[in-house]
């Protein structure tokens, strides 16, 4: 009677301490925001600290654009200047022009009579022997390179009454729209130097003070976003099947005596190598599932990223004095 006595005081002490399954290993996270730099420019005003609290739209900082708004400056009055021009050539030349052209024709067919004039006195004079050969030939070229003129006020004339050709308009216009992409590229970039938070969330990290001037693509600003933290968990193959999305955990926090509730947002199909932090035993040489679980409660808003965390299933929780 005694021995059973004491058998089952021992299956007692063996069942309090039986803590359930191991805690699964993670950290908290917040979807992370990385705002890069368009240009390498200074930087002229900051707007924000870190780890305040910031709306979409709201000013972070400004670099000093005065460098690309001269760009700006000169492509918009290019995209003017190209679309004059394809303006011009669509409405052909004006009555003033073509009536200028008819003028000039006149002008140079009145020095071809003249100089046809010319060349028959001196051929005249020429029969008579009274002028040399030298001076009949002058005549000759004055009349052929006053021909010449009749023929090229002729050809312009011509060229302003049949009107623009349909490849000269093509080209223009081509040059228009290639002067208004720049445009709107150059506006893009200008307005990227205001750099404004793209979501709501949290400022996380401004690596750069003010005057210091950032190379191209480098980090101006990390926003730490999204509705709430999740915890980045790490499954086991042989616990793999036991977790689907929607399942409701229990979160440990390091440094937060209470713990949080969770639920199952994504668990990966894929398998990836065991994180460092998550060997233990035989997992060291086991294929992991990546989970997310989300961190319910407005306690959670105030997490850090980066923070060690262990969850269980909400029914096997191990209690705190175990």
């Amino acid at each position: 009677m005694k021995s059973l006595l004491v058998a089952g005081l021992a299956l007692g002490l063996l069942s309090s301490c039986d803590t359930g399954p191991e805690p699964l290993l993670g950290t908290v996270e917040w979807d992370r925001i990385v705002v890069l730099a368009e240009a390498s420019e200074p930087i002229t005003e900051i707007a924000v600290a870190e780890g305040q609290s910031v709306v979409k739209g709201d000013l972070i900082l400004r670099q000093d654009a005065r460098r690309l708004q001269a760009q700006l400056d000169e492509a918009r009055a290019t995209l003017q200047q190209q679309t004059a021009r394809l303006e011009e050539l669509r409405h052909g030349a004006r009555p003033e022009t073509i009536a200028a052209a008819r003028a000039d024709l006149a002008g140079a067919i009145s020095q071809a009579r003249n100089a046809e004039l010319a060349l028959q006195r001196t051929q005249t004079l020429y029969q008579r022997g009274t002028v040399p050969k030298a001076q009949l030939d002058d005549r000759e070229s004055a009349l052929d390179s006053a021909n010449a003129a009749v023929e090229s006020r002729q050809a312009q004339l011509n060229e302003l009454l049949q009107g623009t050709r349909t490849e000269q308009l093509d080209q223009a216009r081509a040059a228009m729209q290639s002067a208004d992409a720049k445009v709107r590229q150059l506006t893009v970039s200008r307005e990227r130097l205001d750099v404004h938070a793209p979501r709501s969330g949290r400022v996380d990290s401004l690596p750069h003070k003010l005057g210091d001037q950032p190379r191209a693509r480098d980090p101006l600003v990390t926003l730490l976003s999204g509705d709430a933290p999740y915890v980045r968990i790490f499954v086991p193959e042989a616990r793999r099947t036991g977790i689907q999305a929607g399942d409701r955990f229990r979160v440990r926090v390091d440094g937060v005596g209470e713990a949080f509730d969770a639920v199952v947002r994504s668990i990966r199909s894929d398998p990836a190598f065991t994180p460092y932090y998550a060997l233990s035993g035989d997992d060291a040489s086991r294929l992991v599932y990546r989970a997310e679980l989300v961190l319910q409660g407005e306690r959670a808003q105030s997490l850090p990223a980066g923070v060690p965390a262990q969850a269980w299933p909400a029914s096997t929780e191990p209690h705190n004095g175990d």
